[in-house]
């Protein structure tokens, strides 16, 4: 079984467009940090995400970096990238959950693989699990932020590979 360490945005961007389910079908299991744990639970997170990490489905387990790492290059990251980044490298992870674009810098500096949740969606579309267009219409409807030539390039392999 793959050692898979999840930062905050795949959880709530999968949460929000439906398609959680993908993590299990594609990994059996999920390690969250426990500040991303905190941070999907956090007030100003939206209801439904809330409620997710409330009820924390089997798949997912929550888990404390032992000694944070502190260089000045994740110094300037989120305390979720930092414990995910901390925890992926303590535990030498074969993959990392992560959009955001300095954490995911940072952590393929430090060896890490690394996908974020277009990524995701395009493995489990060609894995058979969804409708790779229909999953990128509902990212975009929510905050999500993305390069559309990433996304089309994403739409045309998977089309490829039907």
């Amino acid at each position: 079984m793959r050692l898979v360490i999840a930062d905050t945005g795949p959880v709530n961007y999968l949460v929000l467009i439906g398609h959680i389910e993908i993590l299990p079908a594609l990994f059996e299991r999920v390690t969250l940090p426990l500040a991303v744990k905190d941070e999907l639970a956090d007030q100003d997170t939206p209801a439904v995400i809330r409620n997710w990490i409330a009820t924390l489905p089997e798949w997912i387990e929550i888990r404390l970096a032992r000694a944070l790492l502190t260089d000045a290059a994740i110094a300037e990251l989120g305390a979720g990238e930092t414990e995910a980044i901390t925890l992926a490298t303590e535990l030498k992870a074969d993959l990392l959950l992560m959009d955001d674009r300095r954490g995911v810098t940072v952590a393929v500096g430090r060896g890490l693989n690394v996908t974020g949740t277009m990524g995701l969606l395009a493995r489990a579309a060609n894995h058979g699990i969804l409708n790779l267009a229909e999953a990128f219409e509902k990212l975009k409807r929510t905050n999500f932020r993305y390069r559309q030539e990433t996304m089309d390039l994403l739409l045309e392999e998977s089309q490829g590979k039907s």
